[in-house]
């Protein structure tokens, strides 16, 4: 068994995420983290044998920052495919629901007036 992982980002490609710095706030950054590997999970499905969504930190100059990762097993075809649709085939905003979830962690960026 091979395990690898493909880096997913702390949020969709085009909605805002915590930054490292003074104002990094990292009940948000995981609360961020968390939403997105459930919207992940309602767009695609659930993971696949050898295939997992989890959070993952890194070093950095400015500290350490996390990412949603998809580790998956080169062996195993169907976890294969699920990491790569989660890197290029899932929407690159937040849904309906992410934004709710997101509010109840107060991390939703005003968002949730966009759904009311």
């Amino acid at each position: 068994m091979a395990r690898d992982y493909l880096n997913i980002g702390p949020t969709p490609a085009s909605e805002e995420c915590q930054q490292l710095g003074p104002n990094y706030n990292n009940r948000k950054a995981r609360a961020e983290m968390a939403a997105f590997i459930n919207q992940i999970r309602r767009e695609l499905g659930p993971e696949p044998e050898g295939a997992r969504l989890a959070v993952k930190s890194f070093p950095h100059d400015y500290g350490t920052y996390s990412e949603v990762v998809c580790w998956f097993d080169d062996t195993l075809p169907d976890s294969v495919d699920y990491a790569f649709k989660c890197e290029g085939d899932i929407r690159d905003t937040w849904d309906d629901k992410a934004i709710i979830e997101l509010a109840k962690h107060g991390a939703d960026n005003g968002r949730l007036d966009d759904i009311a």
